[in-house]
């Protein structure tokens, strides 16, 4: 699941907790809803939740994450994040096709399922 754009510069300049990451996941509302067809006629709400960031534990294991990506576009640059790093989020890439440039912060399924109860 996406959450929002990497721009590799504001992740240089801010630590997590001023991060665009973090503000939009202690505002984020994630809304799983049942696939019936095609034509979307309805949409049946399955379930609802939130990244609950009370949780020390899942706090600590995203900013480890946004750390990781952050000390990497530091160290390495922006082309070498991968979707390969992260715990809880990941860096993937964004955009049409093989080559795209741009990254995104994307929640793994594993959490993704958490927070919808599945």
């Amino acid at each position: 699941m996406a959450i929002t754009m990497i721009d590799g510069e504001e992740v240089k300049a801010k630590p997590f907790e001023e991060s665009h990451l973090y503000a939009k996941l202690r505002k984020i509302v994630i809304v799983a809803r049942i696939f019936e067809n095609k034509s979307e006629e309805r949409s049946i709400v399955h379930s609802v939740g939130t990244f609950d960031l009370s949780d020390p534990v899942i706090l600590a294991t995203i900013k480890a994450d946004y750390d990781l990506v952050r000390h990497t576009i530091l160290t390495k640059g922006f082309e070498y994040l991968t979707g390969k790093m992260g715990h809880s989020v990941q860096p993937r890439t964004k955009g049409p096709g093989h080559g795209s440039v741009s990254r995104a912060f994307y929640a793994r399924t594993h959490v993704v399922k958490r927070i919808l109860g599945l």
